[in-house]
């Protein structure tokens, strides 16, 4: 039983008129309910499903293609990431007239936080860019004092880029994914390259250019 309840007579006392009262003591058996919360913690420790290690696809190219493959200034993305952790993007080959341009910063960032790239602000350039060209290559360079995650956020964009436009394609074609074509798919032509000496200078001189045309 989950309770039962004991009479006690009071021990004791004079003898009278009056009728004796009865203290009535309720004790529960907690038994059952220890019993509820072991078959609780074994149906959510059954049913809980456990987040599986995330992983992230890259497409390589083959091992056997060693020879590099040339690019047309006209068809270069570059994308940087300096020490700071701030994006910069250009078009062909940065001259003193085609500096690299900041991407904005985030509107909702900390105010502790002096730059905090705004990822819809990438993910519009590279779609913008792609979409004008249908031969673009990115280059991008991460300089070797960045964080892990500045690239990370970048491989993110581009994945999410391929897996919309191929989505939106096979639902125009009245296809799945998977059955798309190789000339109907889109796969984003990207490479990492190695930052050197002469992109400090590139992006030395990008930050005076919009230190002036703050001032101004």
């Amino acid at each position: 039983m989950a309770g039962e309840v004991v009479e006690r007579e009071k021990k004791g006392g004079k003898k009278g008129l009056r009728r004796k009262k009865r203290r009535i003591s309720i004790r529960i058996d907690m038994t059952p309910m220890v019993d509820i919360a072991f078959l609780l913690l074994i149906f959510y420790m059954v049913s809980t499903v456990f987040s599986m290690p995330q992983a992230m696809e890259i497409n390589l190219p083959p091992e056997d293609q060693k020879e590099p493959i040339p690019v047309k200034e006209s068809n270069l993305l570059t994308i940087r990431v300096d020490q700071e952790g701030r994006f910069w993007w250009n078009l062909k080959t940065p001259t003193p007239e085609n500096l690299p341009v900041l991407l904005p910063s985030s509107l909702d960032k900390p105010d502790t936080v002096l730059y905090k790239l705004e990822p819809d602000t990438l993910r519009n350039l590279l779609l913008q860019q792609n979409r004008s060209n249908s031969k673009l290559n990115t280059l991008i360079l991460i300089h070797r004092e960045a964080t892990y995650s500045d690239m990370v956020d970048i491989l993110d964009e581009v994945d999410l880029i391929e897996r919309s436009w191929n989505k939106y394609t096979a639902e125009k074609l009245g296809k799945k994914v998977n059955e798309l074509t190789r000339d109907e798919k889109f796969s984003y032509r990207y490479a990492m390259g190695d930052w050197n000496p002469r992109d400090d200078k590139i992006i030395d001189a990008a930050v005076a250019a919009l230190q002036t045309e703050g001032g101004e």
